[in-house]
């Protein structure tokens, strides 16, 4: 009995090391929780299809689970910020982009467009109409011009004209004045011829 007391002294004794190393190993950092797992399971004891688990090795596998599954929530959490965040970004960045692309598009509208008396035209448009304008009024002005020529040279044909007429009259009435005067004086003459013939 003395020696059964012993060797069941001893074999808890070194149970008890090997369930303190059992769970200082649980507790080492680096391990994942499917390795800490199958330590824990490798190092428990055996009782017949069963395995005997001390308490304090549940205990600290199960701190070890509640300390997993709250990093994995930390860890799910600041992912859930981290990608809040990107998408906050993103939205501003796509917001920027589109103000950009508005801004480029307005840009690009105001050097293809011109206003004038606010109405909008296409540049090329509006100089193709305006070369049509002044081609316009550069063929009134010629042909006002050319008109005003011809009025001119049709007036100054007139007056050419009326200046022979005039002339052409005077010389006429110069020339009737003179047989007319010839006309008087020969019937003077004649009357006077009449005269002498008259008192003789």
């Amino acid at each position: 009995m003395k020696h059964t007391t012993i060797l069941l002294i001893c074999v808890f004794a070194v149970v008890g090391v090997f369930a303190q190393s059992a769970t200082d190993a649980l507790n080492k950092d680096n391990q994942t929780l499917r390795e800490r797992f199958l330590l824990m399971k490798n190092k428990s004891q055996n009782y017949q299809d069963y395995k005997v688990i001390k308490e304090d090795l549940l205990d600290a596998w199960w701190k070890i689970v509640v300390d997993s599954l709250q990093a994995k929530e930390v860890a799910i959490a600041q992912n859930i910020a981290s990608t809040n965040k990107l998408q906050a970004e993103l939205k501003e960045n796509m917001d920027a982009l589109k103000a950009k692309e508005a801004s480029i598009q307005d840009i690009v509208y105001a050097s293809t467009h011109i206003k004038v008396l606010g109405i909008d035209f296409d540049k090329g448009f509006f100089a193709g109409f305006v070369g049509v304008i002044i081609l316009a009024l550069g063929i009134t002005i010629a042909v006002i011009m050319y008109t005003l020529k011809m009025s001119r040279k049709n007036l100054k044909e007139k007056a050419d004209l009326a200046a022979s007429i005039h002339s052409e009259y005077e010389d006429y009435k110069r020339k009737a004045m003179d047989k007319q005067t010839k006309l008087s004086r020969e019937l003077q003459n004649e009357r006077n011829k009449l005269q002498e013939l008259g008192a003789l």
